[in-house]
């Protein structure tokens, strides 16, 4: 496993008490083969990360030999200019509002976060929130007073000089905790290839997999030589320790899911999912459109404003199936019966969005869905409709939900134009994982939606493949890690 490092330039800029990791001069990490050589973590703590200083070519190259790196190139980046940050700053508005006057009142002009923490208890949930979003091991907040309001008014890196005692103290207890979570338990674990994040979520009430599923994911690249750690949303600022990420949480744009994925790709992770497939999948408006152009077989469709609801009757009779351009799991999906349905549903979807989808009603007793993984079919299963009902899941007001009888078959032994055309429509997409649906009617196969973060459980998808199921996958990261080492040798020259 890795070893983490510390990064200065000199011994004396480390003030707090000795930290628990090695203190490494950054002259000695960039001249000496040695550390080239070596797995490593890298929490860089140079004087400055400005760029093509000392510290940010310590991030550069700490990168460029496989190590992972708090910060990374690309966040020193982001922070160099606030046009590149500062659409990231609302989302931190909560925190700040969540105070009571008092606390609002006492709070400073400024502050500093060592590796997500902060002297202030008042803004210690902030301050890791900031470590999460931006994974800088040291960064400067301004706050901004605007009346009875306070919020986020820049972010720099900080220099470790600049620490004052308390907070050099501070710096040395969040090394620590830092270390002892996440890096100091790994080195416990069996030898390993690469690590592997699992994105989960353990109250998720419909999870894309469930636990028996996950345990199996984790054994599968125990098996292949990953080491597969589930995480949670609050490990943000660790996915530099990782080689990949794996998401088995529904994913969604306005989400955590959806940082997560893009933070690990800029980091240069392998990630599944990916987030241009959670962009393209989760909005049925562009899948719609995307099916249309490839002229990829589909019910009658129509995209819609507040303009066009009059002309859909006409368009695709009653019933109608209306969804959110974002939904999962069934969610999001209508049925409307007549005029007065379809007003209410329409009205309704389009006060959160400025358009909304109507399709063609297509009853059938079960729909079809292809897994498809890096352009090859994965399992084919049936979803039979719940009671009668005309989706397969079914939720009730109460927040519960019921679903059908399923049927796992061989990719072999089900129908060649399903596959097929699952296969065609998901290489729309990408080369991800992916769920297509589809139904099957006396006028051919149309494809329903196409799902990043497809159902795995246990029971279900894995009837015929069972263990092969999961070494599929977790072989198909293996295969892109193994294909990003040795890319990076090359790249060098």
């Amino acid at each position: 496993m890795a070893e983490p490092i510390v990064v200065v330039e000199s011994r004396r800029d480390w003030k707090g008490a000795a930290p628990a990791v090695r203190l490494v001069i950054a002259d000695e990490y960039l001249s000496d083969p040695a550390f080239a050589e070596a797995e490593l973590h890298v929490i860089n703590l140079c004087r400055s990360m400005r760029y093509q200083s000392l510290g940010y070519y310590c991030s550069l190259l700490a990168e460029a030999r496989g190590h992972r790196v708090l910060a990374s190139v690309a966040t020193l980046q982001d922070l160099s200019r606030k046009i590149l940050y500062g659409s990231e700053i609302p989302a931190l508005a909560q925190y700040l509002d969540a105070l009571d006057d008092a606390e609002r009142a006492a709070l400073p002009a400024h502050f500093n976060v060592c590796l997500g923490q902060c002297e202030n208890p008042v803004l210690a949930p902030l301050a890791r929130r900031l470590f999460e979003q931006f994974a800088v091991p040291l960064l400067h907040v301004d706050l901004r007073r605007r009346k009875e309001r306070v919020s986020v008014a820049g972010l720099r890196t900080l220099s470790i000089r600049a620490l004052e005692a308390g907070e050099a103290d501070c710096l040395a207890r969040a090394l620590d905790a830092h270390v002892a979570k996440g890096w100091r338990s790994a080195r416990k674990r069996r030898a390993a290839r690469f690590d592997v994040a699992m994105l989960v979520d353990a109250d998720d009430p419909q999870p894309p997999s469930n636990a028996a599923a996950l345990a199996q994911f984790v054994a599968a690249g125990r098996r292949l030589g990953l080491e597969v750690e589930r995480i949670s949303r609050r490990d943000f600022g660790r996915l530099a320790e990782f080689d990949a990420l794996f998401i088995r949480e529904t994913t969604r744009l306005a989400h955590h899911t959806y940082a997560f994925s893009r933070r690990a790709e800029r980091e240069g992770l392998v990630v599944i999912d990916d987030p241009t497939s959670i962009l393209r999948c989760t909005n049925k408006v562009y899948l719609a459109e995307l099916l249309s152009r490839y002229r990829v077989a589909a019910p009658r469709a129509c995209i819609f404003g507040e303009r066009e609801v009059e002309r859909l009757p006409g368009l695709l009779g009653f019933p109608m199936v209306l969804k959110a351009p974002e939904g999962a799991f069934s969610k999001g999906v209508f049925k409307a019966a007549d005029r007065a349905e379809l007003d209410e549903i329409a009205a309704r979807l389009l006060d959160d969005s400025e358009l909304a989808l109507a399709q063609e009603f297509m009853p059938t007793e079960f729909d079809w869905r292809v897994g498809v993984l890096a352009g090859k079919p994965l399992y084919v299963c049936q979803y039979a409709m719940p009671g009668g009902h005309w989706q397969i899941v079914k939720h009730g007001d109460d927040g519960q939900y019921s679903e059908g009888d399923s049927f796992t078959l061989a990719v072999e032994e089900a129908p060649a134009e399903v596959v097929e055309t699952a296969v065609r429509a998901a290489n729309l997409i990408g080369d991800g994982l992916y769920g297509v649906d589809l139904k099957q009617t006396a006028a051919g196969i149309r494809v329903i939606e196409i799902n990043d973060n497809p159902s795995i459980d246990a029971g279900v998808e894995d009837a015929v493949l069972g263990d092969a199921l999961y070494d599929r996958i977790m072989g198909e990261f293996l295969r892109r890690l193994e294909q990003r080492t040795r890319a990076r040798p090359a790249a060098r020259r």
